[in-house]
């Protein structure tokens, strides 16, 4: 169990908002935070800090009147701490080499991997011969519905047919190399995980899977620590000082089991 950083970004400007909220019209969401600093400085600190394994998050859609500019405060963070951190918004089998080529560890990727809200193994197998299975990471984000954790994508928008389970994670498991897994009705609310998903996340072992959503104290993580018995990684975001939350960075890249 360790912390894994974050860089979301949207607009062009390093942001912590409100799960689920984000929409493609207007490129509107609610925000918890926009910070002054450039996903660059973020990069940086985190270099400095020996966090590895965290992620940049691209949350415009390509076309949309601000990706270019998102796109480009991405690239100057992947400059900015090479070899350091991972990639998703947007990533296909035709872009992925892109962002490894210029300094991302892996690409994540959900929407892709989905057609008419089921898994694509044919674009599985393009992304996996595009890149490789060390370089990809499946971002397995989800809601829950009628008692389910559904996996879910355009930015949290779409629900998939496709639940969060352990046969999920066996099927997948043979084209990535880690997953990446938001309780979607908790991100950017900082009232505690989605136990029962972390549940089953811990349940299987097989690869590194990292958890975020909800954890905003020091019992949040106590609890999740015990819940998912050392097992998982994890991310915070809005609860964090660096984003305008209260939790002292600085003793969270601490942690460590």
């Amino acid at each position: 169990m360790k912390f894994r950083p974050c860089i979301d970004i949207h607009n062009g400007k390093v942001k912590q908002l409100v799960g689920g909220t984000l929409t493609d019209k207007g490129n509107k969401a609610l925000e918890n935070f926009v910070s002054t600093k450039s996903a660059a400085q973020y990069a940086k600190m985190y270099k400095e800090d020996g966090l590895t394994g965290g992620h940049i998050i691209l949350l415009n859609k390509e076309g949309t009147e601000y990706f270019e500019a998102t796109k480009a405060e991405a690239l100057s963070a992947l400059m900015a701490y090479p070899n350091g951190m991972q990639i998703g918004g947007g990533i296909n089998a035709d872009n992925a080499k892109f962002y490894i080529d210029n300094g991302a560890t892996h690409v994540i990727v959900t929407s892709y991997v989905f057609s008419d809200g089921k898994i694509s193994y044919e674009r599985l197998e393009k992304l996996r011969d595009a890149v490789g299975k060390e370089h990809i990471v499946l971002d397995l984000s989800c809601r829950k519905k009628d008692d389910k954790y559904l996996i879910v994508t355009d930015r949290w928008q779409k629900y998939t047919n496709e639940e969060v389970t352990k046969e999920t994670l066996e099927k997948l498991y043979q084209y990535c190399d880690e997953f990446l897994v938001h309780g979607v009705d908790v991100e950017g609310k900082s009232a505690g995980m989605e136990e029962e998903l972390v549940k089953i996340l811990a349940d299987w072992d097989k690869c590194q899977i990292t958890y975020a959503g909800g954890l905003g104290s020091i019992e949040n993580l106590n609890k999740f620590r015990e819940v998912s018995k050392n097992k998982l990684d994890f991310t915070i975001g809005s609860a964090l000082d660096v984003f305008g939350g209260k939790l002292p960075y600085d003793e969270i890249k601490k942690i460590k089991y």
